[in-house]
């Protein structure tokens, strides 16, 4: 629900600490645009982002914060002839979403175990959260109604499975920033793609099939000493872009 105002700081302390560096503070899709179809937000930032690719033929770096995170990986998978180097999400729901704490201000009277009832319905799909809200008890609802999140994770194959996994392997480096004081992404380790797994337990990513079956290239980075995985406690979810030790600390050091 936020704009490009909010990623400000981040964009000084860069500027700041590594002087000459070009940044580009996309201020698309900001307060209730936020909720636009994740799919249609993906397709007008992707062009925004082989604009800003055809300038710097060198290669460029991705950054994306909380649901702009998520925006951004896809957006490496959806246009995969992309030349980022290195990808930083920072506190992304990246394994999908299954907690209601942010969701209040635009669904007052939502209550977690029966919001699968809009979010996978035909309206609920419509809207950015209903794309990446991961119901762990109605797994069955979730790979049949939603449009989104289980093809980029290649939960559902589909004739572009090759292609995301292309836009991710290609990558430098992937850079998985959360942290368990995050508080409004839920589970925390989604962040880094864990998630729910049964009787409410979390289940790390090397142990998730998107994991072990590299069914996006996660395990092929890894193998390969390309996915970082940090783990940052006592940041809450609303400050993480605006803590310049995180800047200083987990981001700048993936800018060279």
């Amino acid at each position: 629900m936020t704009g490009s105002a909010s990623m400000e700081i981040i964009k000084g302390r860069i500027e700041e600490q590594h002087p000459g560096t070009i940044i580009y503070n996309t201020n698309r899709f900001s307060g209730w645009s936020s909720l636009e179809n994740m799919w249609y937000q993906v397709q007008q930032l992707g062009q925004d982002l082989l604009n800003v690719s055809s300038q710097h033929p060198e290669g460029i770096h991705l950054l994306g914060y909380s649901q702009g995170a998520l925006l951004s990986r896809t957006i490496l998978q959806t246009f995969n002839n992309h030349n980022v180097h290195n990808f930083i999400s920072l506190s992304g729901p990246q394994a999908g979403q299954y907690g209601t704490n942010f969701l209040h201000l635009i669904f007052p009277d939502l209550a977690l175990k029966s919001a699968f009832e809009l979010f996978y319905s035909r309206v609920g799909q419509h809207t950015s959260v209903g794309n990446y809200w991961n119901d762990p008890y109605h797994q069955t609802l979730y790979k049949e109604y939603s449009q989104y999140l289980p093809f980029v994770n290649n939960e559902i194959i589909s004739n572009r499975s090759e292609e995301f996994k292309k836009g991710i392997t290609k990558l430098n480096a992937m850079v998985l920033i959360g942290g368990p004081d995050d508080n409004v992404i839920t589970p925390w380790e989604s962040s880094q793609f864990g998630y729910f797994g049964q009787n409410d337990t979390v289940v790390n990513l090397i142990d998730r099939d998107i994991y072990k079956d590299d069914l996006i290239g996660l395990k092929t980075l890894d193998k390969a000493g390309k996915l970082k995985i940090i783990t940052v406690p006592g940041v809450n979810h609303f400050m993480w872009h605006l803590n310049t030790s995180i800047v200083d600390n987990y981001i700048l050091p993936y800018l060279d």
